[in-house]
Parts: structure tokens; C-alpha cells; sequence
């Protein structure tokens, strides 16, 4: 299986700054596209940001121009760069990885265990 590690989340004022950080890991897997995903208490966990192997991305509307998603293609590592934090962006944020064996054209979706990021006013 593959298996995701997050970093970076805390605790934050508003208007500051954090850069998340997820590393897959697991033998003879190919991941395609990977993304962030949050959910705050009593809400459904919506897409955050998207990003494919070739580098095309797609945002919420609620983060755009405040949020950037990249990643390393070589180490297969997923970043979101988050700017201009306000309070709504308090939630548990998921690594989410479209990920295949090697050889095999069946597609596997993965998750993280997800980081706390809580935004003060």
C-alpha cells in the first residue's frame, strides 16, 4: 500500500503563513494526480486543491490567490503553500494520491491520517 505522511500543519494567526507537506511512500506504485483535501467540524470534507502529474491544478474558489499547490515529481513529495490565512481556513487537511502498481491498470485512492491547522483571529 501506499502510505502518506503529513507535516507543517499548527496553529497560526490570521494573515499568516504555512507550508504543508505530504510524502508518499511504498514499492512499485505510480502516482498520478495528488491534492489537498479539508474538513472543518460539522462540514463534508471538500477539495482544496489538485494537482496532476504534468503540473495542471485546480483550487477552490475560496483559496485561490491565497493558496499554491505544487509537487516533486521525483520524490513524488505534495506541498500547499498557504498565504493570507483567515479563521474559515481552521480545518484537518488531507493528503489525498491517485496511485497504481506498476503494470496494473486498476487506480487506488489514498489518504492521510491529516494535520490540524487552526487560524486565530
Amino acid at each position: 500500500q501506499v502510505q502518506l505522511v503529513e507535516s507543517g500543519g499548527g496553529l497560526v494567526q490570521a494573515g499568516g503563513s504555512l507550508r504543508l507537506s505530504c510524502a508518499p511512500s511504498g514499492s512499485d506504485w505510480s502516482i498520478n494526480a495528488m491534492g489537498w483535501y479539508r474538513q472543518a467540524p460539522g462540514k463534508q470534507r471538500e477539495l482544496v486543491a489538485r494537482i496532476t502529474r504534468s503540473g495542471s491544478t485546480n483550487y477552490a474558489d475560496s483559496v485561490k490567490g491565497r493558496f499554491t499547490i505544487s509537487r516533486d515529481n521525483g520524490k513524488n513529495t505534495l506541498y500547499l503553500q498557504m498565504n493570507i490565512l483567515k479563521p474559515e481556513d481552521t480545518a484537518v487537511y488531507y493528503c489525498n494520491a491517485e496511485a497504481r502498481r506498476v503494470g496494473n491498470s486498476y487506480v487506488y485512492n489514498y489518504w492521510g491520517q491529516g494535520t490540524q491547522v487552526a487560524v486565530s483571529s
